[in-house]
């Protein structure tokens, strides 16, 4: 991927984009959030300032040419609940309240956003049905398998199938400083994930969880080809002058934004 400065603004952007959508992944970079939120906080649910967050949506939004209630981002709960948006909606606000940990749509003009500070976004497009989807992509997202049903809505509802489909999977926390425990193992053992693929044991009942990669083996499980599917190579906790980390920073921080929009 590559970093593109927009205005103020930088994000990392797929290589292999077609021209129709706009999409990439935010950095931390280009708003007014004061420390330890600075400064492009994109996260409703952080204390920071209301109106700094407010502003910097703005600020995201404009940059695209879209106004704030354009962006949408909906309440995030580490489940594996779908927005599916297929028809047009005015007023765009009351979605905000909404739980899901994904939003798939087929409606222009309209740019669908995660909110991550570790946990991996990931975009997924179909390039000729015009058809964008973004994913919230924590350790319980994968150990449920929200991937893959999220590509089972796509090919469902929209009759296409997944290896027409293409992917993205943005910046997160990077397995070298991702250690997890017991009940973690526990429910990629009675879920999905490839457990044994993406973890490492370091010490007695802890193990290295390489998130990136049980991305990468559930988009293939779904059907998405290897060639079409591009992985960030930077760890939020490694990185902090781009990114935001919930891990590294204890909690007090604020997030970033995959998005995809199609014009």
């Amino acid at each position: 991927m590559k970093l593109v400065r927009k205005n103020k603004i930088s994000f990392l952007q797929p290589t292999k984009l077609p021209d129709h959508l706009v999409a990439g992944f935010s950095t931390r970079n280009g708003g007014v959030s004061r420390p330890p939120y600075n400064s492009l906080n994109l996260g409703l649910n952080t204390a920071d300032n209301v109106a700094n967050i407010e502003g910097n949506r703005a600020s995201f939004a404009r940059t695209f040419d879209l106004v704030p209630n354009q962006l949408l981002t909906v309440k995030q709960t580490h489940g594996d609940s779908i927005l599916l948006i297929d028809e047009e909606n005015p007023d765009l606000s009351h979605f905000l309240s909404v739980e899901a940990d994904a939003i798939i749509t087929n409606q222009p003009e309209i740019m669908v956003g995660i909110l991550t500070a570790d946990c991996f976004p990931i975009i997924i497009w179909h390039q000729k049905n015009k058809i964008a989807a973004v994913i919230h992509a924590g350790w319980r997202g994968a150990a449920n398998g929200l991937i893959g049903k999220v590509i089972n809505a796509i090919t469902t509802h929209f009759n296409c199938n997944a290896a027409d489909l293409s992917a993205a999977v943005g910046p997160g926390i990077g397995a070298h400083n991702y250690e997890v425990d017991r009940p973690v193992r526990a429910e990629f053992k009675q879920g999905s994930g490839f457990w044994s693929e993406i973890s490492k044991e370091t010490s007695l009942g802890h193990w290295q969880l390489d998130l990136p990669l049980s991305c990468q083996l559930q988009l293939e499980q779904a059907g998405i080809k290897p060639q079409n599917i591009e992985i960030a190579e930077q760890c939020t906790c490694c990185t902090p002058e781009l990114f935001f980390s919930h891990r590294r920073d204890d909690g007090l921080t604020g997030r970033q934004i995959g998005f995809i929009q199609i014009n």
